[in-house]
């Protein structure tokens, strides 16, 4: 059995607010439209998660609850407070003790920038690979059946998008 990990960086927020934690930003209205159409692409493509980690964070939670309903099937979510601003080695932590085999993060730049490009044994093709902008999702596959054994460039890039592309 395969691994496949869905990669996604929480989608567009919103700064008016200067009285607001960081924490505790919603997101804007382009975040709240490009939520639900990746999740539409994610389900279109045949990406649909058993299990989602999402950073406690409003807008990583605001973006997942974009996505979700278009999935067309339930998924079990956790919450997981120690993804907000978390590290690359934080997130590979949280990923290894995953039940499912296919499992979805919501999380933020930096960490998830640098994880995309640490999990995959190559780069995305795509230009924006690089930034991992608002929404951006990384699609790879691992081999083997638990995510406990899986390792820095073990991943293989399957699919890679960002909103504007959609």
């Amino acid at each position: 059995m395969a691994l496949t990990l869905i990669l996604t960086r929480h989608a567009k927020s919103d700064w008016d607010d200067p009285e607001l934690r960081d924490h505790d930003r919603p997101l804007n209205p382009r975040g709240l439209s490009d939520a639900p159409r990746i999740g539409a692409w994610l389900r279109d493509k045949g990406y649909v998660p058993g299990q989602a980690l999402v950073s406690s964070a409003t807008r990583a939670q605001e973006t997942w609850v974009g996505i979700a309903p278009v999935l067309g099937q339930a998924v079990a979510v956790t919450t997981e407070p120690k993804l907000y601003h978390a590290e690359a080695e934080t997130i590979l932590s949280h990923l290894r003790r995953a039940e499912a085999p296919v499992v979805m993060i919501v999380g933020h730049n930096p960490g998830i920038g640098e994880f995309a490009h640490r999990i995959v044994d190559e780069p995305a093709a795509h230009p924006r690979f690089i930034d991992y902008p608002t929404c951006a999702t990384l699609v790879a596959d691992f081999p083997g059946d638990d995510w406990a054994s899986v390792d820095w460039w073990a991943g293989r890039v399957v699919d890679f998008i960002v909103p504007r592309d959609l």
